[in-house]
């Protein structure tokens, strides 16, 4: 969303008026709070400067934010909860990734050099965080239909997810509707991506070691071949489970780590995999562990290996429900219009907001940081990520918009 497109225009006729547009001195500022995270980028569980910020200017707008229990992250309420009707939360991750920002062109590049925020989360933190200043006016100014918890979690990266601990620590009392946003470079900034019913997929951690007695490579015969063996449940593992599985489950096990032997003539006794299974269907990741299992057992059996695993469950596939995700269209027309949404297809991407949705209906929309008429392939997790910042005005308002016609539609129901 442009700067010029924040002053007045006529209303259309699809476009119901609605207050909480953004104002641009805290649209200025939040782009300056999102360079800031995004230079100093903080990994799971280590997120103190990130919620110390946050928390710094939600007390500054009169809110009372209050840690996690775990020292990281926070959650806010805008508004008092009577004790009627749950809140809808606005749900922001915090954390960034552990690879380095090869971003050269940018004055808010990460300033460590093994840490960036590659995700899009110090994006999703500024969208709340404007969303719940925005928010706070409203209800100052009685504008406010009914109360709003903002929540900032920390460590989405971190299989199973922060979701689990936050949720253990009591973050989902007196919500009743939960909605995120992800960052998606493949939209348009200005525009949203929904879906309802499945957007994401599961995601587990796969870590596979095999040892055998080694030797010479001169005599592979009298040996355990285990670089061999590595090489065959990399590439024999996933052929067996694409013909076990069924194909519209759309199960898939990656490998993104291959390790065995340190010298050219040695044999070794020990290799290992690590990778990631991924799974569209849920039923199907319920029966992943014994399948994967199954199929690692006939590769090292017929080479003579013996195998570990270490199948680290992640999260289940975020699964929209479909009343709310019509919440977010609806939400999105209003500010932008009905053309500003677009239909996304299903990601083979894992996101721990599916814990939520284990206790709670809710919905994430795909926003789009995608500056137009940029035609390079961008992509997530990946160092040179970057987004155009007019997206985060178009974040704040989008939810500002969700909370304002959820809010109505709760006091015309009671």
């Amino acid at each position: 969303m442009s700067r010029e497109s924040q002053t007045l225009q006529p209303v259309a006729s699809d476009r119901p008026e609605l207050p909480g547009k953004l104002p641009d001195h805290l649209r200025t500022e939040l782009i300056a709070f999102r360079r800031d995270l995004h230079m100093h980028p903080e990994l799971g569980h280590q997120e103190f400067r990130t919620t110390a910020a946050i928390k710094a200017r939600l007390e500054k707008a009169g809110l009372r934010p209050r840690v996690l229990k775990s020292g990281t992250g926070l959650i806010c309420d805008v508004g008092t909860w009577d004790g009627g009707r749950p809140m809808l939360a606005l749900r922001a991750d915090i954390d960034a990734l552990p690879i380095p920002d090869t971003k050269t062109h940018v004055a808010y590049r990460s300033t460590f050099p093994d840490r960036a925020h590659a995700c899009g989360h110090d994006v999703h933190t500024a969208v709340v965080l404007g969303a719940g200043l925005v928010l706070a006016e409203l209800d100052r100014q009685g504008l406010l239909p009914r109360p709003v918890r903002l929540l900032f979690q920390p460590a989405e990266e971190v299989l199973p997810g922060g979701a689990t601990d936050a949720i253990e620590s009591g973050v989902l009392d007196g919500v009743g509707r939960i909605v995120a946003v992800h960052c998606d470079p493949r939209v348009d900034a200005g525009r949203i991506g929904l879906r309802p019913g499945p957007i994401t997929s599961a995601c587990d951690r796969l870590e596979v070691t095999l040892t055998g007695s080694g030797g010479h490579t001169a005599r592979p015969h009298l040996t355990t071949d285990l670089v061999t063996a590595a090489a065959r449940v990399a590439v024999d593992a996933p052929a067996l489970l694409a013909r076990r599985m069924d194909a519209r489950s759309g199960m898939s096990v990656t490998w993104g780590r291959i390790e065995a032997g340190h010298a050219c003539n040695v044999i070794p006794m020990h290799a290992e995999l690590s990778g990631t299974v991924r799974c569209l269907d849920l039923a199907a990741w319920h029966e992943a562990p014994d399948m994967i299992h199954a199929a690692i057992d006939e590769i090292a059996t017929m080479h003579g290996a013996k195998f570990e695993i270490n199948h680290v469950r992640g999260v289940p596939p975020v699964v929209n429900d479909p009343v709310i995700t019509e919440l977010l269209r609806e939400a999105m027309g209003a500010r932008c219009g009905a053309e500003s949404v677009e239909d996304t297809e299903q990601s083979l991407g894992g996101e721990d907001f599916s814990w939520y949705l284990e206790h709670v209906p809710g919905a994430m929309a795909r926003l789009g940081v995608r500056a137009p008429g940029d035609s390079a392939k961008r992509d997530l997790h990946r160092g040179d990520f970057d987004v155009d910042e007019d997206a985060i005005a178009v974040g704040v308002e989008f939810f500002t918009a969700a909370a304002l016609i959820d809010g109505r539609r709760t006091l015309l129901s009671r």
